[in-house]
This record gives C-alpha cells, sequence and structure tokens, in this order.
C-alpha cells in the first residue's frame, strides 16, 4: 500500500478551474445562432425565441432549426424541426415533433415563442 499526501489545490488553479466550468456551461447555454432573432435558453431544455418582424427571421436551438414563416394579427406559423405549425396567442402548446411550441406575445415589431424539449 502506498502512501500519499493529498495537497489543497491551490486558490489560483481552483479558479481557473471553476472559470473553465463556468465557460463551459455559458457555452451549452449559448449553443445556438439566430438571425433577425434573439434566444434565451435554460438548463431545463427550453429557449424563448423573439422573432423581429418584418425580416427573414430563424434561429438554431436545442439542436433543431425554428423559423417565422408568417404572421397575421394574432396568429403566427412558424417552422419547428422542419414542421410547422400556426399558434395564436393564448393556445395551448402544439406539439412538433418532441418539442412543445407556445407563442408568448405579438406586437408589430416581434413575435416571441416558446420552444420546450419534451421529457422522456
Amino acid at each position: 500500500m502506498t502512501n500519499r499526501r493529498m495537497f489543497p489545490l491551490p486558490p489560483a488553479r481552483r479558479a481557473a478551474g471553476l472559470l473553465a466550468g463556468l465557460a463551459l456551461g455559458v457555452a451549452v447555454l449559448a449553443g445556438c445562432s439566430s438571425e433577425g432573432a434573439s434566444t434565451d435558453c435554460s438548463l431545463a431544455g427550453s429557449c424563448t425565441v423573439t422573432f423581429d418582424r418584418g425580416v427573414d427571421a430563424s434561429a438554431s436551438i436545442l439542436g433543431v432549426e425554428a423559423k417565422l414563416i408568417g404572421a397575421e394579427d394574432d396568429q403566427v406559423t412558424v417552422e419547428v424541426a422542419g414542421e410547422q405549425v400556426t399558434l395564436t396567442t393564448g393556445q395551448q402548446a402544439a406539439q412538433v415533433g418532441d418539442f412543445s411550441v407556445t407563442l408568448d406575445s405579438v406586437t408589430d415589431q416581434e413575435i416571441k415563442i416558446q420552444v420546450a424539449a419534451n421529457g422522456g
């Protein structure tokens, strides 16, 4: 049996490890790209996508692409994971493949949807 002396990590090394872990977490959450849209994703597997109106808007989230197809009054058509769905403000979540999609709000400037990965 070998006796090993355990030395605690110096504070600088602990801080470096913590920063590396935080950077990895941010990279996971920021693992999305968008054009004409902004995203806000959580560790719980859901993202809020805010599309700018009047532009060709899309975002890559949760491993799939979400695109704004069109909007008229309080009805919005989006494409998530290759499937189109028309949503109305206040309706229950629509199931699109392995995702639940909800229309949060529609204004003259932007359209906000919630996309959540279904568990299981």
